[in-house]
């Protein structure tokens, strides 16, 4: 009997010790390991004044794996689009995000927040993004205090806590992270009323809790300075269509229907964050538009095994990454000659000039393709490329293309290869193809 109560205690530390080594040994949290989701709605996690002077009662919808035993899961706090006026936390896109990473072993919560503002101008929609950042402070707060008081009722790691979204969720998430002073927004908003609102903490519930996260995930969002972004903040992980016309994959100014104020897109961010050597994997949808992943099952898979290696990545996991198909490996460089410090919009610049990204990007798509692929780059002169086959040997080569010419490719078996494309001016560009017939 002793015998046998020894040998069960050691399998458990044996397997208590490679799951602590590495969290994804078993295909958790790399793959969906299981059937089931069980979804908890409703959740009260805090309360505030809506624009209009009356009390918003904050709710979250909590997702977990179905007869789960884990007794530490890391969570995905999600948060709704909706462009600060509307939207909400059962959202098609963020069901979807929670159910699927549910299964892979994940908690995942997704929050509703203060939503609408009035009139629609710019300095409304900086109150209204602060608002939303305060109430994700205080769903962050509330499961750290959940675990504080020892019940732990929903067995979260909040050494493991990631926030992210969609569009607007995602500007949420970036400004939680990376607006992290009351100086940096006084000169928008006033220091009084910062004061008021509880600076950059908020009061919207689950006070004197930490609200530390992991990392962010950034679903076509932006961020109102670059410069935010400064080394040791927490990585981040986005993914973004060239052809957003609603947040701007470089800096645009946002909802240009209803003007509402300038943002610094993923890809701004991603220059950025490689400067100053924070961690930011970054998916480009070449062609598409806003939150293409909301409709259509194509770049919601995409999108899903792309955030998934970035989070498997920061929780210690060693399985080999589901590379992108198409991120590019070079990007333009990123020219700070200006700091903007007199501006006294939301932004450091409005203009295009010397505080931008030189805007020469090249957007490959359809992607897979079959026959032909499109390749389209902001710049009148003309371009040479091949695509490489995985040996190394040159298949096809391209010359003096301008963009929007459709490039040939019905000659190539199905299977992956490398487009390199290059300028007159030295620069250079190098995507991933596939062919799939």
């Amino acid at each position: 009997m002793i015998k046998k109560a020894l040998f069960s205690f050691a399998m458990f530390s044996l397997v208590f010790t490679a799951s602590a080594q590495e969290p994804c040994a078993t295909g958790r949290y790399a793959q969906e390991m299981f059937s089931n989701v069980t979804t908890t709605s409703d959740i009260v996690y805090g309360a505030n004044l809506n624009f209009n002077g009356s009390t918003k009662i904050l709710k979250l919808d909590f997702y977990e794996p179905t007869g789960d035993v884990e007794p530490l899961r890391p969570l995905i706090i999600w948060v709704h689009g909706g462009s600060f006026l509307g939207g909400t936390k059962t959202d098609g896109d963020m069901v979807s995000l929670s159910n699927q990473f549910a299964k892979m072993g994940y908690a995942c919560a997704s929050i509703d927040y203060r939503t609408g503002f009035f009139p629609i101008d710019s300095a409304n929609s900086v109150k209204a993004v602060l608002r939303a950042v305060h109430d994700l402070k205080a769903a962050v707060r509330y499961f750290y205090k959940d675990q504080a008081d020892g019940t732990n009722t929903y067995k979260v790691d909040t050494n493991n806590i990631f926030i992210g979204g969609s569009s607007a969720g995602a500007i949420t998430a970036l400004h939680y992270a990376y607006l992290d002073r009351t100086c940096e927004l006084a000169d928008y908003l006033g220091q009084t009323y910062l004061d008021q609102q509880g600076g950059t903490e908020g009061i919207s519930g689950n006070p004197c809790y930490g609200t530390e996260v992991k990392g962010v995930i950034n679903l076509c969002g932006a961020l109102a300075r670059y410069k935010w972004l400064e080394a040791g903040d927490v990585p981040f992980v986005s993914l973004h269509g060239t052809n957003d016309g609603t947040v701007g994959y470089n800096r645009q100014i946002v909802n240009p229907g209803v003007p509402l104020m300038y943002l610094d897109g993923s890809r701004m961010l991603y220059e950025r964050a490689n400067q100053i050597g924070v961690q930011n994997p970054f998916y480009t949808f070449y062609g598409a538009g806003h939150v293409p992943h909301a409709s259509s099952a194509q770049y919601m898979d995409t999108t899903v095994n792309f955030v998934r290696d970035f989070l498997i990545d920061q929780l210690g996991c060693t399985n080999t990454p589901l590379q992108a198909e198409n991120a590019p490996v070079q990007t333009a460089t990123l020219y700070t000659l200006a700091d903007c410090t007199t501006n006294t919009e939301w932004t450091a610049c409005t203009s295009l000039g010397e505080n931008e990204i030189m805007d020469y990007s090249f957007n490959l798509y359809p992607n897979p393709a079959v026959n032909i692929v499109n390749l389209e780059f902001a710049s009148e002169e003309e371009v040479d490329a091949e695509l490489i086959d995985l040996s190394g040997r040159v298949r096809i080569k391209f010359e003096k293309i301008s963009s929007g010419t459709d490039l040939n490719v019905s000659e190539l078996e199905n299977g992956v290869y490398w487009l390199v494309v290059s300028s007159g001016m030295g620069q250079q560009r190098t995507f991933k193809l596939a062919i799939q017939k």
